[in-house]
Formats: structure tokens, sequence, C-alpha cells
């Protein structure tokens, strides 16, 4: 790979996007939300300032999420975003960059097709894909190489991603839509049925990130509107009680990870129980979540080392396997072209 070209690496998320530089590091993290004028079709905003909005927009201007369950929903909105978050982390350079961007494990050809389509439109010179439990299990330090089984739950803003790694690959996996937004909507349907109170996702997600931050004796201030008068009011949640809503949705990530273990050959289930589960995401820290897989699953739980950043540390780290594949495709290309000289050589006597 030229010198002169940058390898860039790409978590895109459902909530959030993180956008690693070569020789400059994480220079990015901005929320997967953009804002258009529905009259015009034009972008006003992207990232932070969308999400400022998000909730709070007039009749013409929308604010909305271009990626659900991990994958591409508005194919457009999405070349905008990545765009803008290149053009926003990277020097002006005359040489287009080589990215490597992250995908839910069960994404299908096309919905793989189609990110590497917004990537070459948002002005990528070449991209490369790799599976999001792949690159959260390198992100979290764990050796895939190594013969022995590690199950990684990478459970990010759109789905959760569990899959059980050995020799470099992924033996089983499967891909959830249970995920941090999943959480923030059973905080939004609880408030909404047991007080008679509308909240936004913004103030969802507060809550929820509050919760994992007090004690479980505590209570959360909300503010929100009254379905009865319209009016503004405030209660006070107990955190307990936060935890029982979102219950339903950790059990569902249980059965998922139950589902995967079926799959999973006797001697790397064997691993697992040595090695434990490792939680990876921004999700890994919600309310009770690693307590109650451990008690469900009598399996070890492990929540990686900044969590959040585990699947861009990874795929940061294996932008490397560009110059390998490039390699590998030079190579190939080579004995290919020797192949039709030999032909070419016997054609002629």
């Amino acid at each position: 790979m030229s010198r002169f070209r940058k390898s860039v690496a790409i978590d895109l998320g459902t909530a959030s996007v993180l956008v690693f530089v070569e020789d400059k590091g994480i220079c990015l993290e901005e929320p997967s939300v953009i804002a258009k004028d529905t009259l015009t079709g034009k972008i006003l905003s992207v990232g932070k300032d969308a999400k400022k909005i998000l909730g709070r927009t007039p009749g013409n201007v929308v604010a909305l999420k271009p990626l659900k369950d991990g994958v591409i929903a508005d194919f457009k909105a999405t070349e905008e975003m990545l765009k803008y978050f290149l053009k926003k982390s990277m020097d002006k350079s005359f040489f287009k960059p080589d990215l490597l961007i992250c995908v839910p494990s069960k994404a299908t050809q096309i919905e793989k097709r189609a990110v590497l389509q917004a990537a070459e439109n948002a002005g990528a010179h070449r991209v490369y894909l790799i599976d999001e439990p792949l690159a959260a299990a390198i992100g979290a330090d764990i050796d895939i190489t190594d013969e022995k089984g590690n199950m990684v739950i990478d459970i990010g803003g759109g789905t959760s991603d569990i899959a059980v790694v050995s020799m470099g690959q992924i033996v089983t996996s499967d891909s959830i839509e249970i995920s941090g937004d999943t959480f923030d909507n059973d905080i939004k349907d609880h408030i909404r049925k047991r007080y008679r109170m509308l909240i936004g996702e913004s103030s969802a997600e507060m809550i929820k990130i509050k919760a994992q931050e007090v004690d479980f004796t505590d209570s959360i201030e909300v503010v929100g509107r009254l379905i009865e008068d319209g009016l503004p009011s405030r209660i006070y949640i107990p955190v307990g009680e936060i935890y029982a809503c979102l219950l339903p949705s950790i059990d569902k990530i249980i059965n998922g990870i139950k589902n995967v273990l079926e799959q999973t050959p006797p001697e790397l289930a064997a691993d697992l129980y040595e090695r434990g589960i490792f939680l990876t995401g921004g999700g890994a820290l919600t309310l009770g979540l690693s307590k109650r897989i451990k008690e469900r699953l009598q399996i070890g739980v492990k929540i990686a080392e900044e969590p959040r950043e585990c699947v861009i540390k990874g795929t940061a780290n294996a932008l490397t396997w560009i110059d390998n594949i490039d390699e590998e495709k030079n190579e190939s290309m080579k004995a290919k072209q020797k192949q039709l000289e030999k032909k070419e050589k016997m054609r002629r006597r």
C-alpha cells in the first residue's frame, strides 16, 4: 500500500460511529443521526448537532437514524453521513483512503454490498469488511488465534452479536435484535404505562446510563409530559424498577446465548465454562446484565475494559490485514499470469 494513502477503521454502529485513522488514533465518535429538510431533501446537520434536535424538530425537518439493527436502512443518508465523518476526521489529501468497516455477523450479502457501495460513494479507494464479534474479540485483547474457544457478546445500539471464536474464525454466531435501543424503548414504554408520562429517546438513554452509575436502592429523576393534561411533570423512579422493566429483554439475550451454546462443539463449550464470557459494546454496562447472565448460565462473565471502544480498537488492529490481502491478491494474479503465458507458449508451438 502506498504510504501516501491512509488506512481508516470505522465502527459503523446504529447508535454511534467511531473512526480510527492511521497515525492519528480514534479521532471521531459521534451519534449515527442526520437532520434533513423533507421539503428540499437537504442534509442540515450530522452527528452531535443532529442528535441535539432529535425529538425537537419542526414539521419540515426530520432527525433520523440511517442505520437500523446494525445495517443500512437509508442508503443515501448513510452515504452522506460517511462522507461527512470522513471529511471531518481526515486531513485533506489527493489520495482516497482505504477503509475497513465492521458489520454484524449475520448481515446478508445484500446488506454487506450496501455498506461497500455507500463507503465507495462516500470517497473510499477500497473497502473491506470485518465481522463485529471478531473485531470486538481483538479489541478486548483476546487471542483469537488460540485453538481454545472464547465467547464474545457485543451489545451495540441496534443488535447484539453473540459469537464463539477459535483459531482466528467465528465458529458459531447469532445476531439478535436486542440492544441498547431496545433497553431505551423498554424504559420509555414502562414510564408511559406505569406513570402515564411521555419521554423522548434521549431522556430514556440518560435514565439507562444513570441507572448504571448509581446504587440499586437509589431513585432517578425523570422529567416528561403527562398524557392526561399534556403538562410537564417530574417523577422519581427507583433503580430496581428500571431493572425490572429491562429484565425481559436481558433474558432474550440470555436465550440467544443458549442458542449459540447449543450449536457450539462440546470441546469449545467446555473452554467457555473455563474462560467465561466477554461482554463488549456500550450495552455491556447495562444495569444487572452481567449478573443476570452469570446467575442464569452459571458461567463467569467479564466486561472488557472500555467496552464501547472494543470494536473500533479491534478493527484498527486488523488494518494490517489490508496489506496481507493485497499481497495475496498480487501473488494470485502473478500465478495466473504465469499460467496464461505458459498456455500461450504451448499454443504457439
